[in-house]
């Protein structure tokens, strides 16, 4: 059976040579099509630059001779029909006239024909862009070509750059690693040691970790609770389980902030480090990275935001600010959000117009969370729904089990353990707290396997006002 130690640094290494291998991989072919993607479009804005100046050639070939001199792409000219009629690279008689080219089929019926292909004239792959430009009073297809392989040869110098910046700090991380393990086999060894002492009774026996004080901590909780074990033998049961509760508690919070703050944070990082060490990185790349590091840390905030509402309700440090407004327009709306959010589920409503007395904002906030819950935990439809009393969100997921029910508006509780979706285990906790502020209560009907409704009411404006306060 392995140590700490030895398990710390295997785990360790496999970690990163995973991640090597899975970054390397990504990073190949998502660098391999951005730049391929980045060729056809510069040869789409060529052929739009050098179709203006058809009119200044005389003739197809003295046409595709100057664009191939100004741009050094490979140009040919053909007719309608897909026959040759100017070359800039060869001899156009040794090409092959074919209207089944995919690059010229496509440009008859779309503004660029556009293909990565096998080139049988010289033998390698290229890059085609194809369009059909007004020439001499015809319509002709000016196509523009580029070799993959002179494309590629940027590309792998890049690759190798980034492959060979990423080894070097796995190399320090594992190093680094390998250091701490070493360390902490050190401290572990003494602690061992300690704990024979202990159980041979030795009460005076002395710990001084090297590296890590913690280890010094757990010892002398250690010896203080032999200590107490000996006096309070009775209470032993009713401790432990206190304690063990007390801990459990802890690190259900701990581990849900934690795992949820983990990936943004890790995302940010990443990309922050890839900004700094490549100052020649290309602008809409630098774009979109910072639009990442943008969406990334909103993230965090909403999270944030949404702990500190928690807090706020279950602490009674919070007001809620009533007015009257129409539900079903709320209702509504919450729908369309939600729609554009996730364009490739089926959220469907029914309802009609309501006048209610209530905080519109908390509201929606309670209609959005039970959504946005039934959609995480479904595949299918979910329906919101409106009738005169009630406001009810249906799903046909996974359901909740019956010893589940009472659990799930539990702060960090979730259904699913190993399912992280950056709620934190909050949402149906402030669902139940802002109903509360409304008189109100959420009542859950679930059949495991089959689906859940989530059901609440709010009052008719006729009804008797909210208090401003939590009671």
């Amino acid at each position: 059976m392995l140590k700490i130690h030895q398990l710390f640094f295997l785990n360790t290494l496999a970690l990163f040579i995973g991640t090597l291998v899975i970054a390397s991989v990504i990073g190949y072919y998502t660098l391999k099509g951005m730049i391929i993607e980045d060729n056809i479009n510069h040869l789409k804005r060529t052929i739009e630059l050098v179709a203006t100046k058809a009119n200044q050639s005389a003739t197809t070939d003295h046409y595709a001779k100057s664009i191939h001199n100004q741009t050094d792409y490979r140009t040919t000219i053909f007719d309608t029909n897909g026959q040759v009629i100017a070359e800039s690279s060869i001899d156009k008689r040794t090409v092959d006239s074919d209207h089944n080219r995919i690059e010229i089929m496509h440009s008859s019926i779309e503004p660029y024909g556009v293909s990565v292909r096998y080139s049988k004239t010289f033998d390698e792959d290229y890059i085609f862009v194809a369009k059909q430009v007004p020439f001499a009073g015809d319509i002709v297809i000016l196509r523009l070509g580029i070799s993959l392989k002179s494309v590629m040869g940027y590309f792998y110098q890049l690759w190798v750059k980034l492959a060979a910046t990423f080894l070097f700090f796995v190399i320090i991380a594992l190093l680094t690693a390998y250091n701490i393990s070493k360390k902490a086999q050190y401290d572990i060894a003494q602690i061992t040691h300690y704990l024979h002492e202990i159980s041979a009774k030795n009460y005076m026996a002395v710990l001084k970790p090297e590296h890590f004080r913690e280890f010094l901590q757990i010892t002398l909780l250690l010896k203080n609770l032999v200590k107490k074990l000996r006096n309070r033998d009775k209470q032993k049961r009713k401790y432990t389980a206190r304690l063990r509760l007390i801990n459990k508690q802890q690190n259900d919070i701990l581990s849900a902030i934690s795992h949820e703050f983990k990936n943004p944070v890790a995302a940010i990082v990443g990309y922050t480090e890839t900004l700094e060490e490549d100052g020649n990185l290309n602008l809409a790349i630098r774009e979109k990275f910072l639009g990442k590091i943008h969406s990334n840390a909103m993230k965090i905030s909403h999270m944030l935001d949404r702990l500190a509402l928690s807090v706020k309700l279950e602490n009674n440090d919070f007001s809620i600010k009533p007015t009257t407004f129409d539900l079903d327009a709320l209702c509504r709306d919450v729908t369309s959000t939600l729609q554009g959010k996730y364009p490739l589920r089926i959220i469907n409503y029914e309802g009609h117009p309501k006048e209610v007395y209530a905080d519109r904002t908390m509201i929606d906030l309670v209609i959005t969370n039970l959504i946005d819950n039934a959609i995480k935990y479904s595949e299918n439809e979910v329906i919101l729904k409106l009738t005169e009393h009630t406001i009810e969100i249906i799903d046909k997921g996974i359901g909740i089990a019956p010893n589940e029910l009472e659990l799930i508006t539990s702060k960090f509780y979730r259904v699913q353990k190993n399912s992280w979706d950056n709620s934190m285990g909050l949402g149906l906790a402030i669902v139940s707290y802002i109903l509360k502020l409304h008189h109100s209560q959420l009542t859950i009907t679930s059949i495991l396997g089959e689906g859940s409704a989530f059901t609440f009411s709010i009052d008719p404006l006729h009804s008797t006002p909210i208090s401003s306060h939590r009671p």
